[in-house]
């Protein structure tokens, strides 16, 4: 699918993974991109945006990327000043690691993971992305509808593209029992979308990045980052976030592309 003039929806959109979409997809000649995030620093990202791209592409929401009533209202809001949205990556996720089970060994009782961190890891990992896909999906069926159009047909070429953000994680990672569900529940929801969601044109991947240079991972710090996963990754090196953005953009250019891409450095997780 061409990305020029094309309208996107980005989460996550103030730094890491996000913002490197953002500017990825500025420099492909996207026609305009609302770039969401909690954080007002996206403010000024989307102002860095615009400023090199020579124009005023970047339009910046701030809110919780949970709120339905909030993503209703940033697709109604891009959809009327820019037109219908057909490329959708939500970035937006957080982690709240723990060990499943570990015992405390002055009360010798086993503590289990708190299940009010599992709940909220779930909320922003898993649902809110497959909801601002399913939005992008339905503000595409009812465009179609309203013009007469039914089934798609190949002819028409692709009329949208989402691509979740998965993670090696997916794969099972210890202490991270709640977000390695979600990115593994990734590729269920995109599995199941992107058979549903071919009737009206658009097509679902999920992109696995490794260990990737952005504030998530760089709060982990330095030791763990060294002891624990640049050993055990090819590159010597965390990934550069414009290399995980490089790899999406191929994603959505390229219709033929489906799936999953590991997008992982070398690196595995430790084998328990």
């Amino acid at each position: 699918m061409e990305i020029q003039d094309k309208v996107a929806v980005i989460t996550g959109a103030a730094s890491g993974i996000g913002h490197a979409v953002c500017l990825e997809l500025a420099s492909k000649g996207i026609k305009a991109i609302a770039m969401i995030d909690m954080n007002e620093e996206v403010k000024t990202a989307a102002e860095q945006i615009n400023r090199e791209a020579g124009r005023e592409v970047a339009v910046p929401f701030i809110g919780d990327t949970t709120n339905e009533k909030f993503r209703c209202n940033v697709f109604d809001s891009i959809s009327k000043d820019y037109g219908t949205v057909s490329i959708c990556v939500p970035c937006a996720g957080i982690t709240r690691d723990a060990l499943a089970v570990r015992m405390n060994k002055d009360s010798g009782k086993a503590e289990i993971y708190s299940i009010d961190k599992f709940r909220q890891v779930v909320e922003v990992n898993l649902i809110a992305p497959v909801y601002w896909v399913m939005e992008m999906i339905a503000r595409i069926a009812e465009d179609r509808h309203s013009k007469g159009l039914k089934k798609w047909h190949p002819d028409e070429r692709i009329q949208g593209t989402a691509i979740f953000i998965g993670s090696i994680s997916s794969q099972g990672n210890k202490g991270q029992v709640s977000y390695a569900s979600t990115k593994a529940g990734l590729e269920g929801a995109a599995a199941t979308l992107t058979k549903e969601a071919i009737f009206h044109g658009v097509r679902c991947g999920v992109i696995h990045p490794g260990f990737t240079d952005t504030p998530m991972v760089r709060a982990l710090g330095e030791e763990y980052i060294e002891k624990n996963i640049l050993k055990d990754t090819q590159l010597g090196r965390l990934i550069r976030p414009t290399e995980i953005a490089d790899a999406i953009c191929f994603m959505i250019a390229n219709s033929a592309v489906s799936g999953e891409l590991w997008a992982d450095a070398g690196w595995h997780p430790t084998p328990a």
